[in-house]
């Protein structure tokens, strides 16, 4: 009989907004059980201004795999019960600052008396170091630092940053695999972990290839592949398709497939540093080729020969071939909301165990008496604790 990779292991989520949650969802698309703690007004991302009604998309998609309660840590029954559940658990996960982690009594020393196993992960903005520790840190704020904001808007001579909270989708896969190498070392070493990562650390990691200086290099210096514009998002008679063209085998093959095989012996165009330095004569060639077909029409006939695809919407993707093959999309049923589609998890497949983990996101505080039953708390004293603030 198999088991999922992470079966057994119990986690505990403190974190809000996404880098955290997604870290902790990475963990339950592994097979670990995770209980989303929330203070009673529920995790900010559930506020954020969303299209669907009263639910919130980045809520719904970082949260899956995970049940969740309400706490109120400020409270005596509050904390008497999350000290309960640390004693029980495998992994926590914040990203408060180190003075509310403080506060909270949820500081690596605080919860280590209570858990000498612990595997303690934390993701702070800059990192618990430095002039900056102390400051918030969100994706687009660290997006504008690092230069990836002034990169992305280079084209148009104006900073831009990138939609969709990449530093913190990053820094959540980074913290997932610090518990998980945590995780391995625990079992070998029989003592607790600490991890600790920050949003700047995911937002300069992301950018390993531009992150190297050499010695008597300009600061400034040109730091992204320029590969030229035969590498890019060009249009057709109908849609956008976008073309990887670079090595010699694809290069040919793309001039048998766009019917401009002359190409292939013109000595301007010999190698990818030829196409480059004669882009002005080889783009608008491509172009004229490219206008004969539709982008779905060209994808198909390059399929196999040449790295392409259709300039595509991510709605798109609910239905796309091969998204379905790899069972990336899973149905969920909500009180609220009634059917709806979402990224399944997990990030990996492994043959020889059974990862079948599915949850939705929990509704706030949906799991409250299930979670202290399990603890041992009797029905009375699931009411004493509420009569006494310990779920707000």
């Amino acid at each position: 009989m198999t088991t999922s990779l992470l079966s057994g292991i119990t986690v505990l989520d403190f974190s809000g907004y996404i880098a955290g949650p997604c870290g902790a969802a990475l963990l339950g698309d592994m097979g670990a059980s995770v209980i989303k703690i929330e203070v009673p007004a529920g995790d900010p991302m559930r506020h954020y201004p969303s299209s669907l009604p009263d639910e919130s998309r980045a809520f719904l998609g970082v949260n899956r795999n995970k049940i969740g309660i309400t706490l109120d840590l400020k409270s005596a029954s509050g904390q008497e019960i999350c000290q309960r559940l640390i004693k029980k658990t495998d992994v926590i996960i914040h990203n408060f600052r180190a003075s509310a982690a403080l506060r909270l009594k949820l500081d690596y020393d605080s919860v280590l008396a209570l858990n000498d196993q612990i595997v303690y992960g934390s993701l702070t903005g800059y990192g618990t170091e430095g002039p900056m520790a102390p400051h918030p840190g969100f994706d687009q704020v660290l997006q504008s630092m690092t230069g990836i904001a002034h990169a992305q808007g280079a084209s148009i001579g104006q900073p831009t940053s990138v939609v969709g909270s990449i530093v913190d989708y990053y820094g959540g896969s980074m913290l997932a695999l610090g518990i998980s190498a945590a995780l391995f070392n625990r079992d070998r070493t029989k003592q607790a972990q600490l991890i600790e990562t920050s949003l700047l650390r995911s937002a300069l990691a992301m950018q390993a290839g531009r992150l190297v200086w050499a010695d008597g290099e300009a600061k400034d210096v040109e730091r992204d592949l320029k590969p030229g514009k035969l590498a890019g998002i060009h249009p057709t008679k109908e849609g956008f398709i976008y073309i990887q063209a670079q090595t010699p085998k694809f290069w040919l093959s793309l001039c048998d497939c766009l019917g401009v095989s002359q190409l292939a012996d013109d000595p301007r165009f010999g190698d990818m540093v030829n196409r480059k330095n004669n882009e002005d004569a080889l783009i608008p060639i491509i172009h004229e080729a490219l206008s004969q077909r539709t982008a779905l029409e060209w994808e198909e006939s390059l399929a196999g020969r040449v790295p392409c695809t259709v300039v595509r919407r991510v709605d798109d993707m609910f239905d796309h071939p091969q998204v379905a093959a790899e069972q990336i999309i899973v149905k969920h049923e909500h009180p609220g909301l009634g059917g709806y589609r979402a990224f399944a998890g997990p990030l990996v497949h492994n043959a020889h165990n059974d990862i079948t983990n599915e949850r939705r996101a929990p509704l706030l505080g949906e799991h409250n008496e299930e979670v202290l039953m399990d603890l041992g708390l009797s029905a009375e004293q699931i009411q004493a604790a509420h009569d006494d603030g310990a779920f707000g």
